[in-house]
């Protein structure tokens, strides 16, 4: 465990307070002036903490993708290798709803916010979705190694659907209120896993 300096724990806990304020008013209604009325704290002690809007908000930001990390990455390497590793993944994702606040996944929202406005808050965002979906493409290369998927399926288009199913579960059950969501999406992971698991035979060749 990782002990965390006086400062330290006082920036992480403004950032918590952070994230809660972009998942209800999104990344845009964050600034230096709605964080100070959620965390009674001075202005300029924030400017002091993040040195603009523009910080606050990527430091936001990071915040939640290192808590995704630790919250849904890290535990997943201790399940076995192959297909037990992949379905942790996609269960640990799915099952993720402490992290990312009251009104939702602050990724996903600045995602819809920032889509076609270049810049540094983009490009983190951009950032934090290329390293998930890398995440699950190794995962998928491991399962290959262990002959659990046939040697010729695509990673990358494994990430691309089970990315897909994981933004669905999150629609399904934040705005539908569907109580069926994780049902469903389990059942689409395991039917895409079925399309290319590896057959007896192609096990005990390897």
């Amino acid at each position: 465990m990782i002990r965390r300096t006086k400062g330290e724990q006082t920036r992480a806990a403004i950032l918590d307070q952070a994230v809660d304020v972009a998942s209800r008013m999104g990344l845009e209604g964050l600034t230096i002036g709605s964080l100070a009325e959620a965390t009674g704290m001075s202005k300029s002690g924030l400017f002091a903490h993040f040195g603009s809007r523009e910080g606050l908000q990527l430091a936001t930001l990071e915040h939640v993708k290192a808590s995704f990390g630790e919250q849904v990455l890290t535990p997943v390497l201790g399940v076995d290798r192959g297909l037990p590793r992949l379905r942790a993944l996609f269960l640990a994702w799915i099952g993720w709803k402490a992290a990312p606040g009251p009104g939702g996944c602050v990724l996903q929202s600045a995602a819809h916010e920032y889509d076609d406005r270049p810049g540094l808050i983009r490009d983190s965002v951009v950032d934090g979705q290329r390293r998930g979906l890398a995440m699950i493409e190794r995962a998928v290369r491991v399962a290959i190694e262990e002959s659990h998927l046939r040697a010729e399926t695509d990673p990358a288009q494994i990430a691309f659907e089970m990315y897909g199913q994981i933004l669905v579960a999150h629609n399904h059950s934040r705005l539908l209120g569907d109580r069926e969501g994780r049902k469903r999406a389990l059942l689409a992971f395991d039917e895409l896993v079925a399309r290319h698991a590896a057959t007896p035979r192609q096990r005990a060749a390897a």
